[in-house]
């Protein structure tokens, strides 16, 4: 939801999961931008509780399963419980890429509570794929079902993708997944070359919506597998009715590659930054572009959204 500032109500991520399990998707996560436990000054008050998320939305699916973000750190084991009671089938437990081993408690408790563990390596470009392969395979040793090679920044290029990807096919024995960010324009192409790369499975959102310039667009996505001759099970008409008519009337502004989303994915930076960017830029008078280009040369990762204040009040005293 960090598009649009954690806002959606939860009749409205109801209405969009009903379409989406209607359609034929077979994964729908829900929530917070920044996972369970999200909402706060720090990452942003979302419009409702989890509790009022997962309770309409498990109410509504008849097929699909519903799947919760956890970031160790800021959702805690409880929440994670807590998700389970309310028939969450999948949890991802998203870690740095360098740090899977923060999420190795996160991972047992998923299998325990019988659920899907997934483990995400979040900004994986900032590393090598024998890092990420290194990373993956502690996931693995936890007891995850799948793992995910995860361009949090939208700031890698296909080839780059596919090396990710193809190193750790070569090295787990689990499944492996791919969640793409658009900001250079690339989320349906890294998409693509991740399954060319023997991606088992792949992220999408209705009109690209999420952090930074959006995700790879599930309805351009699912018509061009369709081309491709892959078999996705989805309804391609109905998944473009999902996109434009009940996602896009809820966004704030259309999912676009503007001088800042673009930034983000040129300085290799959390697609969250965005908005708080835009708003300390504002605040403070100084350009969005500085701020994410520095916080990138600083190797900043997710959950250090306090820091965009921090360079932005520098910035201005210079």
């Amino acid at each position: 939801m960090h598009a649009v500032s954690h806002q959606f109500s939860p009749e409205d991520m109801a209405q969009i999961a009903t379409a989406l399990d209607e359609a034929g998707i077979d994964t729908i996560e829900i929530g917070h931008g920044d996972g369970l436990g999200g909402t706060s000054y720090q990452y942003g008050f979302a419009r409702a509780s989890d509790e009022e998320y997962l309770k309409a939305v498990s109410g509504v699916l008849k097929y699909a399963k519903l799947d919760v973000l956890l970031l160790p750190g800021i959702g805690t084991k409880k929440d994670l419980e807590f998700a389970a009671k309310y028939n969450a089938k999948v949890a991802r437990i998203a870690t740095h890429v360098t740090e899977a081993d923060v999420g190795e408690q996160h991972i047992k408790l998923a299998k325990e509570l019988g659920m899907e563990a997934i483990g995400f390596l979040m900004m994986s470009h900032m590393v090598t794929p024998e890092k990420v392969v290194e990373q993956a395979k502690l996931f693995e040793s936890y007891g995850a079902d799948v793992v995910y090679v995860t361009d949090s920044a939208g700031a890698m290029v296909p080839v780059e993708i596919a090396a990710r990807i193809r190193a750790v096919k070569e090295a787990v024995s689990i499944p492996v997944g791919h969640h793409a960010h658009n900001n250079l324009s690339l989320a349906l192409a890294n998409t693509l070359a991740a399954i060319e790369a023997g991606a088992d499975m792949v992220d999408g959102t209705c009109k690209g919506l999420g952090a930074g310039a959006g995700n790879t667009q599930t309805e351009v996505l699912v018509a061009v597998l369709n081309k491709l001759g892959y078999e996705t099970g989805v309804d391609l008409y109905k998944i473009m009715d999902v996109a434009d008519d009940i996602v896009a009337p809820k966004m704030k502004r259309p999912q676009v590659i503007d001088k800042n989303s673009l930034s983000i994915g040129y300085a290799g930076v959390y697609g969250s930054f965005l908005l708080h960017a835009e708003r300390a830029a504002e605040k403070f008078g100084v350009d969005a572009r500085d701020i994410l280009i520095e916080l990138g040369q600083r190797k900043t990762v997710g959950g250090q959204e306090d820091m965009i204040i921090d360079v932005a009040y520098e910035l201005s005293k210079k």
